[in-house]
């Protein structure tokens, strides 16, 4: 999506070798112009095929999941990271790893808001080691839910998300913005795919 790429360019921060900031239009300030036209391109991707559902993880991933939402014309639900009293027990869970942030959650989706008569759409802002994708997957496979695919907002293609969440059997993941490298602090993006 050139729009995302271009924004990336002129407002993303590289910090070190492995992260991208985009805190100023994509997970902390949020530019909704932008989200909703991120949320057009994932109906377009995966339109017609049946989606009742798309489910995300709090708190990065819920903006362009409502868009999403929004453009399919479908509930979102999102995977809690921290249990509350007002919180149902009766609920499916998975632990997830931040690298970015190097601690453990454990995510939750109440059994109430998926179902095994669901077609789930999953959505993510970044697709790097992929265990958000992969805590995602295993809510909608315990709750027996049927997953269209994954789309990503932002996919570092040069870490080993895609891998592990194909070898888990997700497939037709589509990403927004593919980067194949970081170089002097420049992002390099991932020749399309054709």
């Amino acid at each position: 999506m050139k729009e995302l790429e271009a924004r990336i360019q002129a407002d993303g921060r590289v910090l070190g070798e492995d992260i991208l900031k985009v805190d100023s239009f994509l997970n902390h300030q949020i530019d909704p112009q932008l989200m909703q036209a991120m949320g057009n391109e994932f109906a377009r991707l995966f339109a017609g095929q049946g989606i009742t559902k798309v489910i995300t993880v709090e708190a990065s991933g819920i903006a362009p999941a409502v868009m999403a939402g929004l453009a399919l014309n479908v509930p979102v639900v999102f995977a809690r990271k921290s249990k509350s009293r007002i919180l149902s027990d009766d609920a499916y869970t998975a632990d997830v790893y931040s690298y970015t942030k190097q601690t453990s959650n454990q995510i939750r989706i109440d059994k109430r808001f998926l179902s095994a008569t669901d077609h789930v759409l999953l959505i993510d802002d970044f697709l790097a080691n992929g265990q958000a994708l992969l805590g995602l997957k295993a809510l909608a496979d315990a709750a027996g839910a049927t997953i269209v695919g994954a789309g990503i907002v932002i996919e570092k293609s040069f870490q080993p998300g895609r891998q592990a969440a194909t070898e888990a059997g997700l497939s037709n993941i589509q990403s927004l913005a593919r980067i194949a490298a970081f170089e002097n602090g420049q992002v390099v993006f991932a020749a399309e795919e054709k």
